[in-house]
């Protein structure tokens, strides 16, 4: 869960994606679709930018409970580390069998399913708040003495295996593997909305865990992907919000508080009887069209531009987080957030972009120049002349373009 790891991993993350895009390619099968890809990876990047503020909560919360309550002090030996991945797998399971369970756990590991697509971009389309509402399922491991460093390692293997079981591209792995391990084919059950799919296959990397506890479940049919009530948006922020503002809708029509209470634990789809009872999933449609709002290919050249660079931020925000201060911190989050919510309404066509866009390269440059001004005075007349520069030629780049389109 410690953010770090992820550094290195993103140049293997994007290599994987184009190889699997080129595969597509090549077999003459459309694996992306460029808007809900981009969307992907830009709520990939909302994720790491609140990892690096919950990191704080989660390490102090396992530390404490190491340091104050851990019943015996496991050694720090491969062996140990095993075991902790084994035992955190399993954590994991239950945590994620119950995130399909109890509605405010759904709420944040509902933007993971969103997608109607299946390709390895999905695997970085993770939950902003996920982590921190689930932690403290995991908080008997440090009661067995495990050390955070062995803890965290043990997860960042597990969030790093999950990554290649998202994808179409390999059919099925030989039948030993399948039996005990996670695979593609047993993960694309896990996001089909079809009837035999819903609630099956939770493992991380062990899936022998669905087979014990009953949620196994085979490949059959090709799964439909996606959520029971399609999101219908590029918006990263709406994403991982719009379960909880559903949440509240329900509960302003709910007459007793009881109810109210309730529904923040109840299963998805559970109502009062005095607004209709449990609401099962609708009948899945094979053939009903995706979401494809869509921005002019005359403009996504410039969005893919946009992605690099709000990419590189992220990488700059997250090498440089410690030393930049709680202001500077507060204030990047905002910026990389806002660019991600426009290049969704970009691709939307929403009639306010323009001026949005161009008020968010503004934003960008104030926020930059300001940082190099206060804490790198030296590097400060670089920074004003290459940014102001970067917004002339981005301003020209994006009016033109919408013209065009």
């Amino acid at each position: 869960m410690e953010p770090v790891y992820i550094l290195f991993a993103i140049p293997f993350f994007f290599l994987a994606i184009g190889l699997e895009y080129a595969y597509g390619k090549y077999k003459g099968r459309t694996l992306y679709r460029f808007n809900d890809a981009i969307t992907n990876l830009n709520i990939g990047i909302g994720s790491q930018v609140f990892s690096l503020f919950q990191k704080f909560v989660l390490l102090g919360a396992y530390t404490f409970v190491y340091e104050h309550f851990a019943l015996i002090r496991q050694p720090q030996t491969i062996w140990s580390f095993v075991g902790c991945l084994v035992i955190f797998d399993l954590f994991y399971y239950w945590a994620h069998r119950w995130s399909h369970a109890w509605n405010f756990l759904w709420g944040a590991h509902v933007v993971h399913h969103s997608s109607e697509d299946y390709n390895l971009s999905v695997a970085l389309r993770q939950s902003w708040f996920h982590n921190l509402l689930a932690f403290f399922i995991f908080l008997p491991i440090p009661l067995l003495g495990f050390d955070p460093m062995i803890f965290f390692a043990a997860g960042a293997v597990i969030t790093l295996y999950q990554f290649w079981v998202h994808t179409e591209a390999v059919d099925r792995m030989p039948r030993w593997f399948e039996w005990v391990l996670n695979s593609p084919s047993h993960h694309r059950v896990h996001h089909g909305v079809n009837p035999e799919y819903i609630d099956k296959n939770h493992a991380a990397i062990f899936i022998v865990w669905d087979r014990l506890f009953g949620t196994f479940q085979e490949e059959g049919v090709k799964p439909t992907y996606g959520i029971t009530r399609p999101l219908r948006s590029w918006n990263p922020t709406w994403a991982n919000l719009h379960y909880y503002a559903e949440m509240g809708a329900a509960m302003k029509r709910m007459t007793r508080w009881r109810d109210k209470l309730y529904l923040i634990v109840a299963k998805p789809g559970w109502l009062p009887a005095e607004l209709g009872g449990y609401q099962a999933p609708p009948p899945v449609e094979p053939e009903k069209p995706k979401f494809n709002a869509h921005a002019a290919a005359a403009l996504h050249g410039y969005l893919l531009a946009q992605f690099v660079l709000i990419t590189l931020g992220l990488v700059a925000y997250m090498s440089f987080f410690d030393e930049i201060g709680v202001f500077y911190q507060v204030l990047f989050l905002g910026v990389i957030l806002v660019s991600t919510m426009i290049v969704g309404a970009i691709m939307e066509q929403k009639s306010w972009v323009r001026r949005a866009e161009i008020l968010r390269l503004a934003l960008v440059v104030f926020s930059l120049n300001s940082l190099y001004f206060t804490n790198y005075a030296p590097w400060f007349t670089i920074m004003l002349t290459a940014s102001l520069a970067g917004f002339l030629v981005l301003v020209t780049w994006f009016v033109l373009r919408t013209r065009i389109a």
